[in-house]
């Protein structure tokens, strides 16, 4: 039986700083592999890198910048002589009714989750590819959500970014197959979890009176999940594990949901 071994690899985290990215940077560390914590944010991502110890490191990466992508994996392969794993986290999500739609709230999302995570796709296949600065293959793994399988209020602009990702990851895999790159591309689709960004969702629908309390928006989302409760970072970090591993060397092109249950 193959162990969540990541034993001398070099695994990016974008949004890595905090939240589910820190979570996800947290895990992939604990399996041994070399982490980079890839966020805007220097200050969080810095202490973070500290806290986890050596080898690990933080990279500056705006992941809506074609330069800051290329110079990124520059340096994480200049460090670490290699790159195995690309995690792509870095999200925003904007709550707001449709008929309140905000064209530049919808940009920010298209920039930053598929734009973004498109970019991240394009720089992992340039340096795992044969002949590429990495060249050994590997494995990218994208962050969806319950979003883009469920129909709930107030988060349309967030749910048509995350369903663009699920279709992203299944062209990705396809042309890395057809082209002969040696890289898996899979995602995965959280269930609502207590970070900041699904707190401030749960306040936010409440805000638009879709619900009478954020309390009363957990408990909808609760009640909609047969698990019977909120994810919580863990399970979505160690299933980001699990498909950055070995143990997952035939899963290829896939959405995995981690979500109780709720988008069934």
């Amino acid at each position: 039986m193959t162990q969540i071994d990541l034993t001398g690899r070099t695994a990016l985290i974008t949004g890595g700083a905090q939240g589910l990215g820190e979570g996800i940077a947290r895990a992939l560390a604990d399996a041994g592999a070399q982490v980079i914590v890839a966020d805007i944010q220097d200050d969080l991502g810095t202490k973070l890198a500290e806290t986890l110890g050596e080898p690990h490191r933080f990279v500056h990466l705006d992941v809506t910048s074609d330069e800051s992508w290329s110079a990124a994996v520059a340096s994480s392969i200049e460090q670490f002589g290699g790159l195995d794993v690309v995690v792509n986290n870095a999200g925003l999500e904007v709550t707001q009714l449709l008929v309140d739609t905000e064209p530049d709230d919808v940009r920010r999302m298209l920039e930053v989750n598929l734009l973004g995570t498109m970019l991240g796709i394009k720089h992992a296949f340039r340096a795992m590819r044969p002949g590429g600065a990495a060249g050994q293959g590997g494995t990218i793994i994208n962050l969806a959500s319950v979003a883009a399988t469920i129909a709930f209020p107030s988060i349309a602009g967030y749910s048509a970014t995350k369903s663009g990702i699920d279709r992203l990851t299944r062209v990705a895999a396809m042309e890395s197959g057809k082209l002969g790159y040696g890289v898996r591309v899979n995602c995965v689709y959280p269930g609502l979890i207590a970070t900041a960004m699904g707190q401030k969702l749960a306040a936010e629908t409440a805000q638009l009176g879709l619900f009478e309390s954020p309390e009363a928006a957990v408990g909808a989302v609760v009640d909609l999940t047969p698990s019977g409760r909120l994810g919580e970072i863990t399970d979505i970090a160690d299933a980001v594990a699990f498909l950055a591993s070995d143990a997952s060397r035939f899963v290829n092109g896939a959405g995995l949901p981690i979500d109780g249950g709720m988008g069934m």
